[in-house]
């Protein structure tokens, strides 16, 4: 079954491009973000190591129960606020919510391979910055011109962000700071050009409607599905120790490349230095 790695910057439409993969393509999906909100849910194991850690240095950490017999969830925001500018405490939440998203992905791949599916989509924002693209057998980047990107994020959140932030010209410096802080595309769309050497990687430009999206991922699936279906991914089903030894060599390959990749570039900008 091949692994499909679906990233982006913020606003670039992923979301849709993922909704397309499910509901036009029939692909399983496996969502990081939600992932990471149900490993911290009330009474779960990430639940209850966030409390104990985080609680005593962060009063508002928990928003009013539902019921007077559950505990109370989370409160995203003030936990984000928390570990914000405080890179000890974001490396102890990391450390507590990481292994729990990784294995619960790794159940739901194993899922989609004994339901027979072909692919599924690994849906992660943070791919490419967490290095998980060495587990995918392709890549699939959504990306938008910077304008675009700046417009629907303040047309998704604006309102909320000038709420937050106390007026609209204060929520469009936020706006802007937060497509600042990720990755920049250009560097997202380098990194998947190494994939598409090998007919691995595709960049999907999303500064239009939505119907051209949909032709641009269906020509995307199809250009994947061309070599990963027949007799060949009949074969990798199954016979799963053949599955297995080609996940690993992918994933050796993947990390070589991405290693000689990083050499380069560290190359690059130190000779820019000089």
């Amino acid at each position: 079954m091949l692994i499909i790695g679906l990233t982006g910057s913020i606003a670039t439409g992923k979301s849709t491009v993922s909704s397309l993969l499910t509901s036009q393509h029939h692909l399983p999906l496996i969502d990081a973000d939600l992932i990471a909100r149900q490993v911290v849910a009330p009474g779960t194991p990430g639940y209850n190591a966030i409390v104990s850690y985080f609680l005593p240095t962060t009063p508002d950490l928990l928003l009013p129960a539902a019921a007077p017999s559950s505990p109370p969830p989370l409160n995203r925001a003030a936990l984000g606020r928390r570990v914000f500018n405080d890179p000890e405490a974001l490396k102890k939440l990391n450390s507590i919510t990481h292994p729990l998203v990784r294995k619960s992905m790794l159940q739901q791949i194993i899922k989609a391979y004994l339901c027979g599916h072909w692919a599924c989509v690994l849906d992660v924002p943070l791919l490419l910055e967490a290095g998980m693209e060495s587990i995918c057998g392709a890549v699939i980047l959504v990306t938008c011109s910077p304008e675009t990107q700046f417009q629907r994020l303040m047309a998704r959140d604006g309102e909320r962000l000038a709420a937050d932030a106390g007026g609209r010209e204060q929520a469009e410096r936020e706006a802007r700071k937060r497509v600042e802080s990720q990755m920049g595309m250009a560097e997202k769309e380098r990194r998947v050009e190494e994939w598409k050497k090998d007919g691995r990687g595709w960049i999907v430009k999303n500064d239009g409607g939505l119907e051209e999206l949909k032709l641009r991922v269906g020509k995307v699936i199809e250009e994947v599905a061309k070599y990963r279906r027949g007799v060949w991914g009949w074969s990798l089903w199954g016979c799963p120790p053949f599955a297995a030894l080609v996940a690993a060599l992918n994933w050796w390959r993947t990390k070589k490349r991405m290693e000689k990749y990083r050499g380069e570039m560290g190359g690059k900008k130190g000779k820019a230095k000089l």
